[in-house]
Formats: structure tokens, sequence, C-alpha cells
């Protein structure tokens, strides 16, 4: 399989087939398992076989094809599946940090990313610092020798800035640190973050990998010792664990994960160069486009700009509500990476709980408004935005 290309390893990465010898993977729907005799349960207790099943707080066979599929896509040795993305953000931190322990984050995060690292980490004794992502720098003097982790997103939300993983994962193995990446924005079609230095990858499978809008997900990809002796002792005995309905679903939607990503970031880069130079705009923030501070960086650690822009809307919130409410194509909601093409205030939303002065700092303005491109026509959706923006002035 590790010779396969990715569009092969989508379709059949991780295929486990019962003796019905069935097309489209099977669903296991069950929580437990049964064993022939007691002697048989007490030897799977004590070490089970990689096809061999205890409960689905521990492991099942169709969240299992999912682990290896998106295993094999990643690079990476292995992999533990998660009831949501926020559930592998928050196992990837918490099953390798206790009390006393050092991190250092970039600062520009989701605001669920942020609450796990100031609120959870913080009331249990962990020590975090927040640098400027983009500078080097800023890394450089925040890590020290007792540093336990790095954490980043590798693409920040929703302001679209783009980290250097490779110099980053320099400064931190310096150290002895562990690199942790949350690569959503990156996508795990265009993801090089192990190959950059990544120790662990953390995705939200609810958005590129189902990418249509129907079921939560999360994975955490790394070392086998790191995911079997770390990860997956504290999420067994935690429960974050995967439904094997969601993991068929994720199955199913890596099958086009490739296809739907590719078209979905060349519809992006379409719409931010349509977009570019609008007068009703203050700035198209994209990485795609060389006026994107880390263009040459984006390009050269994914070779994509994305699935998602960022338009700041001139005349701050009022201005990019009636935009969004003249919208007719693109949907408000909370999501990305999905098939539909979604807006999204984030001031008043993800990152509303967020004080007026850090929003200010992470650039998170009244009149932003993240996009997620969808797989709409390109011509059809240009068309909507500008309408759209007619409401505006």
């Amino acid at each position: 399989m590790s010779d396969w290309n990715t569009r092969t390893k989508l379709v059949h990465g991780g295929t486990r087939r019962s003796q019905y010898n069935e097309v489209s993977e099977a669903i296991f729907l069950t929580q437990g398992f049964v064993y022939e005799t007691a002697e048989d349960a007490q030897q799977r207790f004590l070490k089970a076989g990689d096809d061999e099943f205890i409960y689905a707080r521990y492991g099942n066979p169709t969240v299992r094809m999912f682990e290896d599929r998106v295993a094999a896509l990643e690079g990476a040795e292995d992999a533990f599946a998660t009831a949501s993305g926020m559930a592998a953000v928050n196992g990837a931190l918490t099953s390798m940090l206790r009390a006393g322990d050092h991190v250092v984050s970039s600062r520009a995060l989701f605001g669920s990313c942020l609450y796990i690292l100031e609120e959870v980490l913080g009331r249990f004794g962990v020590e975090v610092t927040f640098v400027d992502g983009t500078d080097l720098d800023a890394w450089r003097s925040a890590v020290r020798p007792e540093t336990k982790a790095v954490f980043l997103e590798s693409v920040s939300n929703p302001t679209l800035e783009v980290i250097d993983l490779k110099g980053v994962a320099e400064i931190a193995h310096a150290v002895g640190a562990t690199v942790i990446v949350d690569n959503v924005f990156a996508t795990p079609v265009f993801s090089r973050a192990l190959e950059l230095g990544a120790d662990v990858v953390v995705y939200s499978a609810t958005k590129h990998i189902d990418g249509q809008g129907r079921c939560l997900g999360g994975v955490i990809l790394g070392t086998r010792e790191f995911i079997r002796k770390t990860v997956e002792p504290y999420l067994k005995h935690t429960g974050g664990a995967m439904s094997p309905f969601n993991a068929w679903v994720l199955l199913k939607g890596m099958e086009t994960l490739d296809l739907r990503v590719r078209a979905q970031a060349a519809g992006a880069q379409a719409v931010a160069e349509a977009l570019d130079g609008d007068p009703r705009l203050e700035r198209v923030i994209f990485p795609g486009l060389p006026s994107h501070p880390q263009h040459d960086l984006a390009r050269g650690q994914m070779g994509s700009g994305g699935t998602v822009l960022s338009i700041d809307v001139k005349g701050g919130q009022a201005a990019a509500f009636r935009f969004l409410n003249a919208l007719e194509i693109c949907i408000i909601s909370n999501n990305l990476g999905d098939a539909k093409s979604i807006a999204t205030h984030p001031a008043t939303t993800t990152h509303q709980r967020l004080p007026d002065e850090q929003k200010a700092a992470l650039g998170i303005t009244p009149g932003l408004v993240r996009i997620s491109v969808g797989l709409e026509d390109v011509g059809d959706l240009v068309a909507d935005i500008r309408q759209a923006l007619d409401s505006t002035v």
C-alpha cells in the first residue's frame, strides 16, 4: 500500500472484508465482541492482535479501517480516530501533558483550541506561552529546555496565517519538544506536515474528509509508539471514541477526497482572484494570492492556497451582516471544507468569546467574513458574492 498513489490509497487503503467479501466497507455497528472461551477473553485483554477487538471504546473494525486509510494517506505509522476534531486536539495534548509541563503555541487559533490551551491545560497546571506563529524568533525566545510540546495550526483560522512548519520543528526538536500540528486548513490532500518535521498531526475529519455536512469525527496521527502507548490509553479510558457509523461515512468521503479538495482549492483561487482589489473590501486574505505575506511559504509547503479565503468588508459588522444576509448560494454556517460554500462571521460566532483587544491583535475585525469554497460553479459563486457586496454600499 505504501507504493500506491494518493487516489488509490483513498479508495482502497485499510480495507478489511468479512467472510462475505462485500464491495463497500461493512459497518460493524457493535459495542462489544464475543469470545469463544474465558481463556480467549483473558488473552484478548492481555494482548489484542491487529485484527482483534475488545470494546468499541477501544477499537472497532470499521473505525480501524478509517484509521489505517488516513494513516496511509498522511504517511504516518498509525492513527487513532476520535468523536470530533476537538476530541482529537484535546486527546493529542492532554494525553502527553501533566502538571508542571510547558507548551508553546501560536496565538492565532480556533476558539475551541484556545479554550483547551488557556482554560483546560491551565486549570491542570500546564504552563502555556503564546507567540506570533509567523515569527520564528518568537518561537526561539519562547521555547525552554523543559518545553514538552509546541502546538500550532499550519494555516490559522480565520486569518489564514501560514506557519513555517520546518522552521518551528527545528526549533522545537532542538529542545526535545513534540510538534503537534492542527492541519485542517492545509487538508490531508496538500499536507506535507510529517515530512516537514511535525511529530503529531491532528484533523477534524468533519471538515474535508467528510466534506458533505453529515457527521463529526477527528483523528490523531503519529508514530505507532505515540498513538498506542500515549494516545490510546488516554482516549480509551476517557471515552472520546469515534462511532463506527461515522467511521463508515468518513471512509465513503475519503473515496472522493482528492477530487473534491482539488476542485475546491481551484475554486477558492479563482474566487480570491476575482475579488482581489474590489473597492467594497478592505482586503482579501488568501495564501494563493501574491499579496499574502506567506504566499511563497504556502506554495512551497502545500503547493496550494487551500479551500478557504477571508474577506474584510468595508463598513464593519453592519456591512458584513448585510453581505451575509444577501448571499443566495453561499450558506451561513460555521463549518468549512464542505461541498457547499459556507460563509462565517468569526467575530460573532467561532471567535466571539475572545475579548475585543485579542480579536484586534489576531486581525479578526468586525468586517471579516470567512468563506469556505465548495463545489458549485465558480462563476455562480463569484456572481453571488458580488451581488451580495452590492448591499454593503
